[in-house]
């Protein structure tokens, strides 16, 4: 439920203006100082994921693994992608929190 939540706080970014989508433009924003936090599908390439994480780590940038896959995400945002870059403080906040959220969540229902 609160990945729905978190995928429709994506769309709500996405219409403002505040993601960068895909990996080239997600390094580029990540250089030019905008991003607060990047998100990954949970089925993008360990390629392109190291990449981002090598990028993300230089410009001391939080990298969160969403539950999704790039089908999933492309779905809820119109485009295909496994990697997002959140270029607002308030929306990366709160997407934050919704992850840890779902974490706790999944483990209580593993237990």
């Amino acid at each position: 439920m609160s990945q729905n939540k978190l995928l429709s706080l994506l769309g709500i970014a996405r219409k403002a203006g505040r993601l960068s989508l895909g990996n080239d433009p997600a390094i580029e924003a990540m250089k030019s100082g905008q991003t607060c936090l990047v998100l990954v599908a949970n089925d993008l390439s360990k390629r392109t994921l190291k990449g981002v994480c090598l990028a993300a780590e230089k410009e001391q940038i939080d990298v969160l693994t969403m539950n999704e896959t790039m089908d999933e995400i492309g779905a809820a945002l119109g485009r295909r992608t496994g990697v997002i870059a959140v270029n607002d403080a308030g929306f990366a906040n709160k997407m934050r929190t919704m992850c840890s959220e779902e974490k706790t969540q999944q483990k209580h229902e593993e237990e």
